[in-house]
């Protein structure tokens, strides 16, 4: 099956803008492991009239190894030129970046050259002294021709973000494009596994998603003709499973001192409704600096998100929204030695899958899905811009007393209104009965009581399927997302 570039339209048309500038660019890629930042490189640049230099780090390599793989790169890229072979081993990133330089300068000014350092992390080794050389290449000479476009592309996103975007040195604000390569959408996994021959409805691909995520290389792994229950189990509850040991080194190829972030992760996945930075500093012993560090990193790479309780200065909280990080603590973690024992029937998870426990952590899940398609919700509940997302939760003290309540996304509207959203899942058409409408009048009761809102109340569905319309809703719901609006 040929290569294709599935989705990423806006990060191709911020490629190319770089590619047709008449400036020398420094574009910084980063994201989380397995998500495609390698082969949208290679594979949107490999079709351009340029050429293209690839260098990829090799972990744990000492410097002499990475030395001698980035001259063998010069020699493949630059194959034309005859001198290669004549050049001697470089001893340090000085002489190996001056070689670069010196083919460089053989290249008509007319061509343009692609530099591409990926896994650049991996090939910074302790002391070798490479971003400083670099600096002082990207400063001195390549800064100032337009032809070179310097493409640092890495997994460690957090050593990009620290080191290349928030450098104080030679780097500090080099970057002309800066690109944080996300998931896939819903409406980019389809294609994606379209594309793949994988032919599933909409309700099925959402629980793939709520599963793997929109991790390309997660996703590779799911084959056509098996529904998403037995691609589940396939790739999760048996022997040969790519992802049942994803995890261990999920955080360790990611972050320095991963087992740390990874620490992070697991008590943030273990409080469902969110938690807040002073009780996550209580739990870990982080504080200052080091725990806004680590937060901001977990954040950026799309592990977890801050959401802001509306009507409290120190509102912040936090929630896991990684698919597969979720669904690995809950459902593979407990059952690890199992797993290792392969001790596991073939219908193992479609056993599961019907279960209360299920039902109750795929509502969970869902809510993650949300958080990432907000987009698609806002459009669906017809939300007018300049609107804000925010969640509110109200935790009363012992002396206050009363009810408290949560609201997991509300849209706070610039004509006078608010809309309190519910999100369901479930697997067929949702119908909206008393009690949940009587809660729905609860919630935003309190809501009012407490903020002091003096703002028309709209109430909205966020469904995974349908909304079978009844008296109920026709008289209480202004709005309804529901899935196909995600697609």
């Amino acid at each position: 099956m040929a290569n294709k570039i599935i989705g990423r339209v806006e990060e191709q048309t911020r490629l190319q803008k770089a590619f047709d500038s008449k400036e020398a660019e420094f574009i910084a890629i980063y994201g989380r492991r397995r998500v495609g930042k390698t082969f949208l490189v290679k594979e949107f640049f490999g079709k351009k009239s340029c050429l293209f230099f690839q260098v990829t780090g090799i972990h744990k390599a000492p410097l002499r190894k990475q030395l001698l793989e980035f001259k063998k790169n010069v020699l493949e890229a630059f194959s034309s030129h005859k001198r290669g072979d004549l050049l001697k081993n470089p001893k340090n990133w000085m002489e190996a970046l001056e070689m670069l330089d010196l083919y460089i300068s053989e290249v008509p000014p007319t061509e343009k050259i692609v530099l591409f350092f990926d896994e650049f992390p991996w090939m910074v080794t302790r002391r070798s002294g490479l971003k400083e050389d670099l600096a002082h290449y990207w400063n001195r000479y390549w800064s100032s021709k337009p032809n070179i476009k310097l493409i640092i592309c890495g997994s460690s996103a957090s050593w990009i973000i620290k080191n290349i975007l928030r450098d104080k040195g030679g780097l500090h604000n080099r970057a002309t494009v800066r690109m944080p390569l996300d998931p896939f959408t819903l409406t980019e996994t389809k294609s994606f596994l379209s594309h793949q021959g994988v032919r599933l409805g909409d309700s099925q691909i959402l629980d793939l998603y709520m599963c793997l995520g929109g991790i390309p290389f997660y996703l590779k792994g799911v084959e056509k003709g098996l529904s998403a229950i037995q691609n589940i189990h396939k790739l999760c509850f048996s022997k040969n499973g790519l992802l049942w040991k994803e995890f261990d080194d999920l955080f360790v190829s990611l972050f320095e001192n991963g087992t740390e972030y990874e620490k992070l992760i697991r008590l943030i996945a273990s409080k469902r409704n969110g938690i807040d930075r002073k009780e996550i500093g209580q739990k870990t012993g982080y504080s200052g600096k080091l725990l806004s560090g680590r937060l901001t990193e977990l954040e950026e790479t799309g592990f977890i998100k801050s959401l802001v309780s509306q009507g409290k200065e120190r509102g912040i909280y936090y929630k896991l929204i990684d698919e597969y990080c979720l669904f690995y603590l809950y459902w593979i973690a407990p059952n690890f030695k199992k797993l290792k024992l392969n001790d596991f029937s073939e219908k193992h998870w479609e056993s599961v899958s019907q279960t209360p426990a299920w039902k109750s952590w795929a509502g969970y899940a869902f809510e993650s899905v949300c958080y990432k398609h907000l987009p698609a919700i806002r459009k669906a509940l017809r939300i007018p811009e300049g609107s804000t997302a925010l969640t509110w939760r109200y935790i009363p003290s012992k002396k206050e007393g009363g009810e408290g309540t949560q609201i997991d996304l509300l849209f706070d509207r610039p004509d006078d209104t608010v809309t309190l959203c519910e999100i369901k899942y479930s697997k067929g058409s949702f119908v909206l009965d008393k009690l949940l409408l009587q809660e729905l009048k609860k919630k935003s009761e309190i809501y009012e009581k407490v903020l002091k809102i003096d703002k028309e109340i709209f109430f909205s569905l966020v469904l995974s399927s349908t909304l079978k319309q009844n008296d109920y809703s026709n008289d209480h719901i202004a709005s309804a997302a529901e899935l196909e609006n995600f697609f």
